[in-house]
C-alpha cells in the first residue's frame, strides 16, 4: 500500500517550487551553454543567420524534452548494461522524425540544416540530462528540466545568431537593418557590414563575451569561474 502511494505521489503533476526551478535555473544560473560550456559546436555551425538558429533551437527543445519524457518513463524497464544505447535510440526516433518534418513544412530550411539537425543525436546536453537527471526522476519533472534546458540553449544560441547576422549582414531575419544605402531601415553612408561576423571563427569571439558578460553579471556564477 505504501509503494502505491510512493508512485501516485511521484507520477502526481504539480508545479511548485522544485519545478519552477527546472525550467528556471538552465535559463540563467546553470544554463548549459555559459555556465556548463555544452553544446558550442551547434552554436558555432548554424548562427550564420536568425531563422536557422531559431528553427535549430525549437528541434533541440523538442528532442530534449521528449527525450527526457520517454527515457523517464521506460527507466525502470532498461537495463543499466544497454542504457545509453537505448537513450540513443529514443534521441535518434525524434531526431529523425524532427528531420522529416522539417523537410515537408520548409525544404530550403531542411537542406540547409539537414547535417546539423542529425548531429543533435550526439548532442551533449541531451543525453547528459538523460543520464544525469531523466533516469532518476519521474516523467512529470524530467519533461519540465527538457523544456528548461532546450530553452536556455535556445536563449544562447539565438542572442549569437542575432548578432552575427545584424553586424555580419545588416539584417536580421531577412529584414535590411543597417547599411550603406536606401535599401536598408538604418542608413549609415560607407557603411559596410562586417563580413568576418558570419565566418566561424567569430562565432567563438560571441561565445567567448557572452559567456564572459553572463558570468560577470550573475555573481553567483563567480565560483564556478
Amino acid at each position: 500500500m505504501a509503494d502505491v502511494q510512493i508512485a501516485k505521489k511521484e507520477s502526481a503533476i504539480s508545479f511548485g517550487k522544485k519545478e519552477r526551478k527546472l525550467l528556471v535555473d538552465p535559463l540563467n544560473d546553470n544554463n548549459p551553454v555559459t555556465v556548463q560550456v555544452l553544446g558550442i559546436c551547434s552554436a558555432l555551425a548554424v548562427t550564420t543567420l536568425l531563422d536557422k538558429a531559431i528553427v535549430m533551437s525549437i528541434a533541440v527543445i523538442f528532442v530534449c524534452a521528449f527525450a527526457n519524457l520517454f527515457t523517464s518513463l521506460l527507466r525502470m524497464y532498461i537495463p543499466k548494461q544497454v542504457r545509453m544505447i537505448v537513450q540513443l535510440i529514443i534521441i535518434a526516433f525524434l531526431v529523425t522524425v524532427v528531420e522529416l518534418s522539417l523537410k515537408a513544412i520548409d525544404y530550403n530550411i531542411y537542406k540547409e540544416l539537414s547535417v546539423f539537425i542529425g548531429l543533435i543525436i550526439t548532442n551533449c546536453i541531451i543525453m547528459g540530462r538523460l543520464e544525469a537527471f531523466a533516469s532518476a526522476n519521474n516523467p512529470w519533472r524530467s519533461l519540465l528540466d527538457g523544456i528548461g534546458n532546450g530553452l536556455g540553449y535556445a536563449i544562447i544560441l539565438i542572442i549569437i545568431a542575432m548578432i552575427r547576422e545584424f553586424f555580419g549582414k545588416g539584417s536580421l531575419l531577412g529584414y535590411k537593418l543597417l547599411g550603406p544605402t536606401s535599401d536598408y531601415m538604418l542608413t549609415i553612408p560607407g557603411y559596410q557590414p562586417n563580413n568576418l561576423m558570419v565566418l566561424f571563427p567569430s562565432a567563438m569571439f560571441v561565445i567567448g563575451v557572452l559567456i564572459w558578460g553572463h558570468r560577470a553579471w550573475n555573481r553567483k556564477l563567480i565560483d564556478i569561474s
